[in-house]
């Protein structure tokens, strides 16, 4: 698989215009370059530089030889040529040595006779081959423009996260995301070995925690949120893990293309796998089956390493030893994050430990622990890396590396100004399990949006970070969490193109970086992948819709992240054309109507067509009040919301207790029937409203009731991802409708989210 991964790497980015080898006129443009990350300095030359079968290539020490192997063999493999590897002073392609450069930076100068890189070591010329490779046509004649490029990255680490634990990413696949990030020239690759979904890393002194742990229940047809959690006894399947022999592979493979693959072992926390497979390693005190978890497992996932039992540490320092052997990473990830103490705080066992170590509270003695096992990884020579809830603590381990996550990753700021070492992977930004275009066409994930123009814009460093802060930059990370992957396809799906942008964001200077060259190199890069059977997200062509009521009329938004795209639309349902009428600014609706959009270039449907319906009754347009509710002009745009409660057509409030609203139809008149749109999502414990009262109102100062809906208690917490209509039908005049809601409350301790608080959402009030 290695010489298969290697030819199909040659051909990822390729451009692809075919450079002429004829010399370049003076009075012609210099021909357009683009690569991905962009160099920080890049200077076009005239004609260019011929391979040929004949091409030699100098080494200027033996240590470069298994990077210059590489290029050799794919060019072989790719293109037939037999390149030799000659004394420099006689090469074609001449690779010289040039202490004065940092680490990682290289000079790639392209002439018609010769090829020159110059760099300090192997990381550089590594590199320097990747920005050449872009430069290479597909097809004969095999030449590269005369350039001269002077290239450094912007940070040190830049890198990319798989959870491998909750979707096994097989080894050959993870092989080819591989090189593709080698292309891209990422260099660190964390995976996310365990969780309390599965256990992916062979330990021979521990066979169970494959045996048992890399096994799970299955639950078809159910999201990840939906899943419940193993009944005892009830059948498991396998769900992959790595050998050793497998490790030490995808290591090699990965060291070989300057990438560093760091491990994670998810502590005390995500713990469910192993403590399915050694269960005494839990507190005493757990009342719960434990099993390896097939989603969230939510009170289940409350089951954690015991922090007061000593057999855990000696477990855990076995488990690390072998890892290491394995890994000969710099950094050991472990974990740290999500941590509940619930049983920690009822443990006897704990409790004797934080009255020993003069502990006084459970999150000091997460520090603790923590802190115990990076002690053991330094001895060892290695860093530790946690995630930012390490902060929660008021000791952090001595020379952790923190992640920050959440939110913006604000955490880990916190431990920069302590000194520490920090990665920025914010999940608003750089979290690759969200949606990464309009929600309407997107298969179902969490949370809001992370587009690949949300990832290129991306700038870590804040207008109000200190340079103390700055300094401790080590650079940024895109994390692919996998909960509702279910293939590899889903895998590359969410990983391309937003990998590219992350690429450029960790490379390049921000003064270098330009959206709109980005997406022509990106455009190329994405041909290439489907040459490769990989087949990237295209939601970057898509439209993004916003209806806003706006002085009695609705004001229809129409937006693609791509200003290289024209939006075409039609209004009487048909499907939009290239000779449609071009969207130029947000159109005036008064009356029903289908809106039907789609991007084109060229003549030629790039994304998905957009069709949604307006539909007018006596409360669209109109003005609402209320308080504490997120986008509540949706409730009278006339647009109805899909099964994604955060495709920004859902009304919800901070408030899940209770909510009300207040709707001006403008003037008095008679209304016989109200619906209201409500969606269920048992998975997120989004359900109907316990109760809804509808008052109504001539002068919006005395309401009187005119409805009551009240849901049966066996259908308050249904099962299922659904929309419905809840209606109310009644006989009156007024200018004037409130609806006051109260919610369901905490979801039953059968539930899959017991003891949570459930939310309510609304899409439209239909006023007829």
């Amino acid at each position: 698989m290695r010489e298969t991964f290697l030819s199909i790497s040659i051909r990822i980015f390729l451009v692809s215009l075919a450079w002429s080898c004829m010399p370049l006129k003076a009075a012609q443009p210099s021909p357009t370059i683009h690569l991905i990350p962009q160099p920080q300095e890049i200077q076009v030359g005239e004609g260019t530089f011929l391979f040929s079968p004949s091409t030699t290539i100098g080494v200027a020490h033996p240590s470069q030889q298994p990077v210059i192997q590489l290029f050799v063999d794919a060019l072989r493999r790719d293109f037939g040529f037999t390149s030799k590897m000659v004394s420099t002073d006689q090469a074609d392609i001449r690779i010289i040595t040039d202490s004065s450069l940092a680490d990682e930076s290289y000079i790639l100068d392209v002439d018609t006779k010769h090829i020159t890189i110059r760099s300090a070591g192997n990381s550089g010329v590594f590199y320097a081959i990747q920005s050449l490779r872009q430069l290479m046509p597909t097809q004969s004649p095999w030449c590269v423009p005369a350039v001269t490029i002077k290239d450094s990255p912007r940070f040190g680490y830049r890198g990319v996260m798989i959870d491998v634990a909750r979707f096994f990413t097989p080894k050959d696949h993870l092989l080819q995301i591989i090189d593709c990030m080698s292309m891209l020239k990422l260099n660190r690759l964390h995976l996310h070995l365990t969780d309390d979904n599965g256990w992916r890393i062979e330990i021979k002194r521990y066979p169970r925690l494959t045996s048992v742990g890399s096994k799970r229940v299955v639950r078809p047809g159910k999201l990840f949120p939906e899943r419940r959690n193993p009944e005892p006894g009830e059948p498991v399947y396998e769900k992959g893990f790595y050998t050793q022999t497998d490790i030490r592979e995808i290591v090699s493979y990965a060291a070989a293309r300057q990438i560093e693959v760091i491990p994670e072992i998810d502590l005390p926390a995500h713990s469910n796998a192993a403590l399915a497979a050694y269960p005494a390693l839990k507190c005493p005190v757990v009342d719960q089956p434990t099993g390896v978890l097939p989603g969230l497992g939510v009170a289940r996932a409350k089951i954690i390493f015991c922090a007061g039992n000593d057999s855990v540490y000696s477990f855990l320092h076995n488990v690390l030893d072998e890892v290491m052997e394995l890994f000969p990473s710099h950094y050991i990830h472990i974990g740290g994050d999500e941590a509940d103490k619930t049983y920690w705080k009822r443990c006897p066992r704990c409790q004797a430990r934080m009255k020993h170590e003069h502990i006084t509270n459970e999150e000091d003695l997460q520090g603790y622990f923590m802190s115990q096992l990076a002690q053991y990884i330094r001895s060892k020579g290695r860093k530790v890396i946690g995630w930012d809830e390490l902060t929660n603590s008021q000791t952090l381990p001595e020379g952790a590396v923190i992640f920050g996550w959440r939110g913006m990753g604000q955490a880990a700021l916190k431990a920069a100004r302590q000194g520490h070492p920090i990665v920025m992977t914010p999940a608003q930004k750089l979290y690759l399990i969200r949606y990464q275009g309009p929600q309407r066409f997107e298969p179902i994930t969490y949370f809001g949006n992370n587009t690949l123009k949300d990832v290129y814009d991306y700038e870590p460093v804040q207008r109000d970070w200190t340079s103390a802060i700055t300094q401790q930059l080590l650079g940024i990370q895109g994390s692919l969490w996998t909960e509702f992957c279910q293939t590899t396809a889903d895998v590359d799906y969410l990983l391309f193109p937003r990998m590219l942008a992350l690429a450029e964001t960790a490379w390049t200077m921000p003064v270098h970086k330009d959206w709109n060259r980005f997406l022509k190199a990106t455009d190329n890069y994405c041909e290439q992948l489907g040459n490769m059977g990989i087949v990237p997200a295209r939601s970057m062509f898509n439209i993004q819709e916003s209806v806003v009521p706006h002085n009695g009329k609705l004001q229809v938004a129409l937006d693609c992240i791509r200003p290289d795209v024209q939006i075409r639309y039609t209004l009487d349902g048909t499907p939009p054309s290239p000779t449609s009428p071009l969207y130029t600014s947000p159109l005036e609706v008064s009356t029903d109507v289908t809106i039907q959009a789609a991007t084109f270039r060229d003549n030629h449907q790039e994304g998905e067509t957009l069709s949604f319906p307006i539909h007018w009754n006596k409360a669209t347009a109109c003005p609402i009040k209320t308080m504490g509710a997120t986008l509540p002009y949706t409730l009278t745009n006339g647009v109805r919301g899909t099964m994604k409660y955060t495709d920004s057509e859902w009304c919800s409030w901070n408030n899940t207790d209770s909510a009300s609203f207040i709707i001006d139809l403008q003037r008095i008149q008679p209304i016989k029937y109200i619906r209201l749109g409500c969606i269920n999502n048992y998975g997120v414990a989004v359900h109907r409203p316990a109760q809804i009262d509808v008052l109504a109102s001539k002068d919006g100062r005395k309401f009187r009731p005119i409805a009551t809906y009240q849901c049966d208690e066996a259908d308050l917490f249904a099962d299922g991802t659904f929309r419905e209509d809840l209606s109310f039908a009644f006989q009156s005049k007024a200018r004037y409708v409130k609806i006051q809601v109260r919610g369901a409350g905490i979801c039953p301790p059968s539930h899959v989210r017991p003891g949570q608080k459930s939310r309510f959402f609304f899409d439209e009030v239909i006023v007829e």
